[in-house]
């Protein structure tokens, strides 16, 4: 099992930036592919963004260009940097791990563990 613990989330205005984190603990974090997901206010929790220990990522047409996720795998730390915000990006974000022994991670997989969210509020 692995334990998720997200940080950074805050207020900003529309053209700005934040950096999320994800402490993990538990288990060996790189056997695992790591995303993020996020849940505005009133609609269905979205996939952000995936990435797997060799590095390889995914992104979601909505934060392409603008998010960048990356993993720490000394420290079993994910990140995401979130530039260029605006006021659709306000949601709870949340970290989430699965089980990964090779191959593609896409946010559509099942997602076993995840941590409590962090709020990010964007203001236009």
């Amino acid at each position: 099992q692995v334990q998720l613990v997200e940080s950074g989330g805050g207020s900003v205005q529309a053209g700005g930036s934040l950096r999320l984190s994800c402490a993990a603990s538990g288990d060996t974090y790189v056997s695992y592919c790591m995303a993020w997901f996020r849940q505005a206010p009133g609609k269905q929790r979205e996939g952000a963004a995936t990435i797997v220990s060799d590095g390889s990522t995914t992104y979601a047409d909505s934060v392409k260009g603008r998010f960048t996720i990356s993993r720490d795998n000394a420290k079993n730390t994910l990140y995401l940097q979130m530039n260029s915000l605006k006021a659709d990006d306000t949601a709870m974000y949340y970290c989430a791990a699965r089980w990964w022994a090779g191959g593609a991670c896409h946010v559509t997989d099942p997602f076993n563990y995840w941590g409590q969210g962090t709020l990010v509020t964007v203001s236009s």
